[in-house]
């Protein structure tokens, strides 16, 4: 184990056990975090500022707890992502509640020869006790185009494990699958900082944590609505800032206590829950509203890709696809450089479009589709839409006739 992350590891023990708490990041001026505060976690930033989430000791023992529920019993947990993440720290406080080993620490770019190297090392010191890592579906998808291009190391070393979670970001259904083909038991997970990371497993709640929809006032079952979330993995609100807490956790009149996400979702008659992107991502093209996660979720077989909206003076918005070329560069979950874009060659916008008439209908169909080496990613997994914005600007004012 590095000697970084076996300081984290001892820091995140340190706290949970009713020491200092743990921060990454340095805590802002201000009011100190309250009693019982084990970690303290920065946003990623995806509605604005980042902020700093106080998420107590209870909290995550009760998310610890739900979540080897879930899995099947406690295990070693392998570390692909930054510890700097609510995702990543929570692989190493999940080992740290249940009494075991936490392996890996990201070292660089991820890449799937190095994660088939330091996860086939640390699944074979001790293969007897249940094993678990947590990825973004990118990291997945890339473990799944090398084993397509004829390098298949890193995607079987992820079917060793006994679970695998995917969050951060929407995982798309062919991927879904091909996981699955390949024989690797992926979780798909729901959830964010002020939850103790992912709460909702397969659409489902974990134990003790309970789902609505903020705005299905009729009660439809299947209709729209701005997901809330409650259960003993909320966290105890945001560090120094109190009204943006009244605003996000607020409680019934029966002492529930409730956190509204961004989210727009819906729920199916057992109550399964599917997230159906941002609310404030909905773009708006002459009228329609397109939701750019389904969108994305249709063109997932083309790769990464992110959508997003940019003025038009004809439809308001204009939906535009940016996807990565088909070989992209190693994964760096913290990129620096801004992207540069590329008009994508006819034969593949025109896949593009078919592909989105024929499963949404003609209104959602990018209007330009560009290359890139890499999505812009803001926290793991996470695209940067509005650095995505930003390189589309710059990109159609460089092919501008």
């Amino acid at each position: 184990m590095r000697d970084e992350l076996r300081d984290v590891v001892a820091a995140v023990r340190t706290a949970l056990h009713g020491g200092a708490p743990y921060a990454p990041h340095p805590l802002s001026a201000g009011p100190p975090p309250p009693d019982g505060t084990a970690l303290v976690v920065r946003t990623s930033g995806s509605t604005g500022t980042p902020r700093q989430v106080t998420l107590s000791a209870a909290a995550l023992r009760a998310s610890a707890s739900a979540t080897h529920e879930r899995l099947g019993g406690p295990g070693r947990w392998f570390l692909a992502l930054p510890a700097t993440h609510v995702a990543g720290l929570q692989v190493i406080s999940r080992s740290v509640i249940a009494g075991t080993s936490v392996g890996g620490g990201t070292d660089g770019p991820f890449t799937p020869d190095g994660f088939a190297a330091t996860a086939g090392t640390f699944l074979s010191d001790d293969a007897g006790s249940r094993a678990y890592v947590s990825l973004v579906p990118t990291q997945a998808h890339r473990l799944v185009e090398a084993a397509d291009g004829g390098a298949p190391a890193g995607l079987d070393t992820l079917a060793r494990f006994d679970a695998v979670l995917l969050g951060g970001a929407a995982t798309p259904d062919a991927l879904r699958v091909r996981l699955h083909d390949a024989g690797v038991r992926a979780v798909t997970t729901y959830g964010m900082s002020e939850t103790c990371g992912g709460c909702v497993y397969d659409g489902v709640p974990l134990a003790g944590v309970r789902v609505r929809l903020a705005q299905d006032r009729a009660g439809r079952t299947g209709a729209p609505g701005i997901v809330e979330l409650s259960g003993p993995v909320l966290a105890d609100g945001y560090l120094g800032n109190r009204s943006a807490t009244a605003a996000a956790f607020r409680t019934d009149p029966d002492d529930t206590r409730w956190f509204r996400t961004s989210d727009l979702g819906a729920l199916d008659p057992q109550g399964r829950l599917t997230v159906l992107g941002r609310a404030d991502d909905v773009i708006v093209t002459g009228g329609v509203n397109v939701a750019p996660a389904a969108v994305e979720a249709a063109l997932a077989e083309l790769g990464e890709v992110c959508v997003v909206g940019v003025p038009d003076r004809e439809w308001g918005r204009s939906v535009t696809a940016v996807l990565t070329h088909p070989a992209g560069r190693p994964l760096d979950l913290d990129p620096s450089l801004p992207p540069r874009l590329e008009p994508a060659p006819a034969e593949v916008t025109d896949r593009v479009r078919q592909l989105v008439t024929e499963r949404l209908g003609r209104a959602a169909v990018p209007r330009q589709v560009f290359l890139t080496d890499a999505i812009p990613l803001r926290g793991p997994g996470k695209p940067d839409r509005a650095a995505v914005e930003a390189a589309v600007a710059d990109a159609r004012s460089r092919t501008a006739p």
